[in-house]
């Protein structure tokens, strides 16, 4: 009998099948996002409270900061801060050294699933070099933060890991830990805002996913 290749597809609670090695914006959906990001424990679980801290929310915290980085910048770049670990709703968490050590093909495969997603809520497929980089930055301010309030870590060593951000900038912000389901209708409530906000000329929207 031919042998079948290995399945590489997973099924969405919407229904869709995603091809996690040659994903299309088709099968991509904000609501599969939503949930699957509401149940990923960042830290590998390891963080203090009854409930994990979700990737969603996460990313939550990661675009207000982008936001309160950057107030000039546009709503697509605000939605793109937002979806910056979606592809972990099907490929999970890492913590950044096992990225490191399992290489480039970790990083081929979330790069893939990005742009997918990027494409599907009408972003480019490669989010711009600058925005990018100030992503990250307050990727890595969320990073200090959740490593010194609920993950164990001494101030000294994660201002050596992360840079010790400014004081002002997280003086007011709480790392939440929620029950999934309320982070999940936030992570939701929150993308359809920032799509509504962005202009007709930025092409900022999803584009249509015809159901099979």
């Amino acid at each position: 009998m031919p042998k079948h290749p290995p399945r590489a597809w997973q099924r969405m609670l919407s229904g869709r099948r995603l091809d996690l090695l040659d994903p299309t914006p088709v099968d991509i959906e904000i609501e599969d996002i939503a949930h699957g990001l509401a149940f990923v424990a960042r830290w590998n679980g390891q963080t203090r409270g009854d409930w994990p801290y979700s990737v969603a929310e996460h990313s939550l915290l990661v675009e207000d900061l982008f936001t309160r980085m950057n107030p000039a910048q546009p709503a697509k770049w605000r939605l793109a801060a937002l979806l910056h670990d979606a592809p972990e709703y099907v490929i999970g968490d890492m913590i950044s050294p096992v990225k490191a050590a399992v290489g480039p093909a970790y990083a081929d495969l979330d790069a893939r699933l990005a742009a997918a997603v990027h494409i599907r809520f009408g972003l480019p497929a490669a989010i711009p070099a600058p925005v990018k980089r100030a992503i990250k930055a307050a990727d890595r301010v969320s990073a200090w933060m959740e490593a010194v309030r609920i993950a164990g870590f001494a101030e000294p060593e994660a201002d050596r890991l992360f840079g010790r951000p400014p004081a002002a900038l997280i003086a007011d912000l709480a790392i939440r830990l929620r029950p999934p389901a309320q982070v999940r209708a936030d992570y939701l409530a929150r993308h359809a805002a920032l799509l509504a906000a962005c202009s007709p000329q930025a092409h900022c929207g999803p584009r249509a996913a015809v159901r099979q």
